[in-house]
């Protein structure tokens, strides 16, 4: 295996790179793709390793299990696709492994019950963190081989863009290489190669050679079409990895369409992607936000709840930017408090009690951890950190006993772990987003707070005033006069 060497991609000028770039393909392709989903083809299956796999679809169903009954269900409905939350990216890789095998096997079952045909997407972070090449590898040995596994981080809100092979985060004017940015330096799946054949071989550990990973550029896309990329696509080596450039969400649909129909000619592939590529896949172009009038605030007289656990630079600028914006009451859980065995009850139970208090006398109210990012020793402890940190915040809002007006939840690794741990959500329907990449879900009637509004907000989306326009758009922010 070559040494790593460190990211030498340059930042770019964003208005100067784009108004260089081919046009667009001319012609829209989600009615083709939707047109295409009428007439049949295998449901989409999106394994979602945090929550925020969502935020760019509406009234598509999230399950939060996957025994066999469930799958059978899902697999029978007359939705082209559904998502499965298995919140991997907090696990360890060999619960990880597990997890996977045992959904694969169960999926499989599912598929002989029903007669149903189904496409696999392992939906992960836009900015390239989670367990690969784990995850595409157990489904791999678990599924059957596939012609070539996908891999597409492009993701339109968030301003994750994909060109000549490199990933970008959009800053401002600037496309900054996503390996000189703070996510690349995540403790758990930190990484060192923007370009994403150079990222391929770094996380394979060698296995697969940069020079191995076949690239569909952007010039393909924009100037030959879904003709164009569907070929490229039955071209490539069996079991080999292909990186997808993109840049707009009509090169997205390009691609989608492209997948169709390499597939409907016999090929399949495990897609490893953002969340853009999801939505396309389902033909679902964007939708309005929606606005304040779209929530009932039920209950009327209690007060809303923010749950922030997140801890990228990008969540504590905006939770700083909250407090000049909205009043609100602020509940922090100190995270030395939490490591500590003889500590961690009391500041629990001093949370819930501060918590039911302000919620039930109406005031906006904010549960946070503190800021101070503690990490451990290897990448192994700091997951390890990170869960008992979710695991506080899970059973400080298992404890509360007033129905909050609305639920936001701030973090992946924390909207998930509220959902499933904290509310009970066993299955859910995205009604849509509250901002860019922010869905809202309303929870189903097995859940503690039937009906309620929860937003999952991903940590590492939106400008600083990201989470007050939020809240803003939620019925009833302020503190009641």
């Amino acid at each position: 295996m070559k040494s790593p060497v460190p990211d030498t991609s340059e930042v770019l000028d964003k208005a100067a790179i784009l108004a260089a770039l081919p046009r667009e393909w001319s012609a829209d392709q989600l009615p083709a793709i939707r047109f295409r989903l009428a007439t049949g083809v295998a449901k989409l299956v999106v394994l979602d390793d945090d929550p925020t796999g969502t935020q760019t679809v509406q009234n598509v169903a999230v399950v939060t299990d996957w025994m066999v009954d469930t799958l059978v269900a899902e697999l029978q409905s007359d939705a082209p696709g559904f998502f499965i939350l298995t919140n991997s990216r907090s696990l360890s890789p060999a619960a990880t492994a597990a997890l996977h095998s045992e959904l694969a096997a169960n999926l499989l079952e599912a598929g002989r019950r029903t007669g149903v045909a189904f496409t696999v997407v392992s939906r992960s972070d836009s900015t390239l963190r989670g367990h690969y090449p784990l995850e595409t590898d157990t489904l791999a040995r678990a599924l059957g081989p596939a012609a070539a596994t996908l891999i597409i981080p492009y993701f339109e809100a968030g301003g994750r863009l994909t060109l000549q092979g490199v990933h970008y985060v959009a800053d401002g004017d600037r496309l900054i290489p996503a390996a000189q940015t703070p996510f690349a330096q995540d403790a758990t799946f930190g990484y060192r190669h923007s370009d994403l054949r150079q990222w391929v071989e770094e996380k394979t550990g060698g296995r697969i050679a940069a020079d191995q990973v076949t690239l569909v550029r952007l010039n393909t896309i924009r100037q030959g079409g879904p003709n164009a990329v569907a070929s490229a696509l039955a071209a490539l080596p069996s079991g080999s990895v292909c990186v997808i450039d993109s840049l707009t969400p009509r090169d997205i649909a390009v691609v989608a369409q492209a997948t169709l129909q390499a597939e409907s000619a016999g090929q399949r592939f495990l897609y490893r992607t953002a969340a853009s590529f999801v939505a396309a896949r389902l033909g679902l172009g964007p939708l309005p936000l929606l606005a304040r009038e779209d929530f009932r605030a039920v209950p009327a007289t209690s007060g809303g709840l923010v749950v922030v656990g997140s801890y990228v630079p990008k969540t504590t600028a905006q939770l700083a930017h909250l407090r000049t914006e909205h009043p609100h009451h602020l509940v922090e859980l100190s995270v030395p408090d939490l490591l500590d065995p003889a500590r961690r009850p009391l500041a629990i139970a001093e949370a819930v009690q501060r918590l039911n208090r302000d919620l039930r006398n109406g005031f906006l109210t904010v549960l946070a951890t503190s800021r101070e990012l503690v990490q451990g020793a290897t990448p192994a402890e700091s997951l390890q950190i990170i869960n008992q940190v979710s695991s506080a915040l899970v059973e400080t809002v298992r404890a509360i006993t007033i129905r909050p007006r609305f639920l936001i939840a701030k973090g992946g690794i924390t909207s998930s772990d509220i959902a499933t741990g904290g509310l009970g959500v066993r299955r859910a329907m995205v009604r849509g987003q509250i901002l860019p990449g922010v869905p809202v879900w309303s929870l189903g009637p097995e859940t503690r707070f039937p009906g309620l509004d929860y937003v999952i907000f991903p940590g590492n989306v939106g400008t600083d005033n990201a989470l007050a326009n939020a809240i803003t758009r939620l019925p009833n922010p302020h503190l009641p006069s």
